[in-house]
């Protein structure tokens, strides 16, 4: 997260952005035991006269002290960390295509083990190892009993930012095999920040229910990616004019240019350079939807991909893209962290209201990201939109915010474990009663243990995404509410 001031004032005259490489372990310490201000620290870069002549509440200074020590935490482990995920990943395909343990063991002593190909169809991340469905809920128990045009768009949505986190073959196989659909394109995006590609997504068209939708899936936080946790765990803002402040780490992995910000658009002089997501992705949508009038697109992302689903349209409303934004069906986050402070709600509540553009951010139990950045009274990263949280029961509740909003509350550190104990026996129950396609695997079982000690780690997987998609309840209101939208489109009959 470097970053010179000079290159920051060029387009932001407010910013705090945390630099943990510069951070040692005294400074750690001091952080916590030490009345000087934090602003005046090498680790702090922040131009803010306020932050640089005051001291800081013990408050502030433990929420920095814990968002610097995951950080250096995860910097020292990033390449162990990619070789034990890459290791993990590679034995868990090597029992997929080998039929699993034992026929590997008979493959093995018959000298005819099938060695996994990363490039195939057939190679699962370890997200995908987690939950390997790749088929849609039926769409007429969406249409019918999960409210309408909101059933369908949230199970689409959950399945296509579950799948973001594949190869692109595998990409390729289930939306055009499985969901017999129209692939667009798997696109990979520069971050100018970090001078490579951080960021995955991919857009496809229905070709069933409603032939005029177009999907864009961002690819989430994959689970040994310590670049992707430390954008999770990051503090670190910029406080953009109108929009107010918003985290760096998003918008960089969006298509933040280092030198100048958000211009309308850029040029690139390097032809072999990939080009940044929210750039590419908005001529392609453009190009897709003057074809036809009718056609309209919808954002989603899990984790991180949640993140950059929520500030793409930010950033479409910024440049003042009314075209594109009218043509938006929705946004459907999933485990999403906060992206912005209190001003950049405003403002974002504003531009929804004035486009009609849904904004759905489902939040399951006691997943972790959804609690990350911190909502407290100094840093005052907020949530905004309809948070449709789902209890362990897949009961839902429409909330303006989740329970135990940043996660810290020790009182329910014991009602978490013992809610994560109920999950992994409900990994017994659900097959039973809702049949084979929810059994859990040995790997999903393994995380729902590790939950006992860490329960918003397994809370995050997809898997119960998924679940409460399809096992859930459903405010009805909104089929109600929005009979006659869904009528149009011949969703709902009349």
């Amino acid at each position: 997260m470097a970053s010179s001031s000079a290159c920051n004032k060029s387009f932001c005259d407010n910013y705090m952005l945390l630099k943990p490489e510069e951070c040692s372990v005294l400074d750690l310490a001091r952080i916590l035991f030490s009345g000087k201000n934090i602003g005046q620290k090498d680790f702090v870069d922040c131009p803010n006269d306020e932050m640089t002549t005051t001291k800081e509440h013990l408050s502030r200074r433990w929420v920095i002290f814990i968002s610097l020590l995951v950080q250096k935490v995860l910097i020292a482990t990033a390449k162990p960390l990619a070789g034990f995920g890459n290791a993990i990943e590679y034995w868990l395909n090597l029992l997929n295509v080998n039929g699993g343990f034992f026929r590997l063991i008979f493959n093995s002593v018959r000298g005819k083990t099938v060695i996994p190909d990363k490039e195939s169809a057939n190679f699962l991340s370890f997200i995908g190892n987690l939950d390997k469905r790749v088929e849609l809920v039926d769409n007429s128990r969406c249409v019918e009993e999960l409210g309408g045009r909101r059933g369908y768009d949230e199970a689409i949505s959950i399945m296509a930012a579950k799948a973001a986190y594949e190869n692109k073959a595998c990409i390729e196989t289930t939306v055009k095999d499985n969901w017999k659909m129209d692939l667009i394109g798997c696109f990979d995006f520069w971050n100018d920040d970090q001078q490579k590609a951080t960021t995955q997504a991919f857009v496809l068209q229905d070709k069933n229910v409603d032939p005029e939708l177009i999907v864009v899936a961002f690819r989430g936080t994959e689970f040994f990616n310590s670049d992707d946790w430390i954008s999770d765990f990051n503090l670190s803002w910029y406080e953009i004019s109108g929009m107010g402040k918003v985290h760096a780490g998003f918008m960089k992995a969006l298509g933040l240019q280092k030198s100048n910000g958000w211009p309308k658009d850029i040029e690139q002089t390097d032809n072999n350079q990939l080009s940044p997501a929210y750039y590419f992705l908005r001529k392609l949508l453009k190009q897709l939807l003057e074809k036809n009038e009718k056609a309209r697109f919808l954002v989603t992302g899990h984790s991180l991909g949640g993140a950059l689903a929520i500030l793409f349209p930010a950033i479409l409303a910024y440049h003042e893209e009314s075209w594109l934004l009218k043509r938006l069906e929705g946004v459907y986050t999933f485990g999403q962290p906060r992206v912005g402070d209190e001003t950049f709600v405003e403002y974002m509540k504003g531009q929804l209201s004035k486009h009609e553009v849904p904004y759905y951010r489902v939040v399951y139990s006691n997943d972790m990201v959804p609690r990350l950045p911190y909502d407290n009274a100094t840093f005052g990263f907020k949530h905004f939109g309809t948070c449709i949280y789902y209890n362990s029961l897949y009961k839902e509740k429409i909330l303006g915010e989740e329970p135990d909003k940043n996660g810290l509350a020790l009182l329910l550190f014991l009602p978490k474990m013992l809610n994560a104990a109920w999950e992994l026996i409900r990994s017994f129950i659900l097959p039973c009663v809702n049949g084979r396609k929810y059994t859990e695997g040995g790997l999903l079982l393994f995380m729902r243990v590790v939950g006992l000690i860490l329960p918003g780690i397994p809370a995050h997987c997809p898997q119960d995404y998924v679940n409460a998609t399809r096992l859930g309840s459903s405010d009805q209101s909104y089929a109600i509410e929005n009979a006659a939208k869904y009528q149009k489109i011949g969703l709902v009959p009349a």
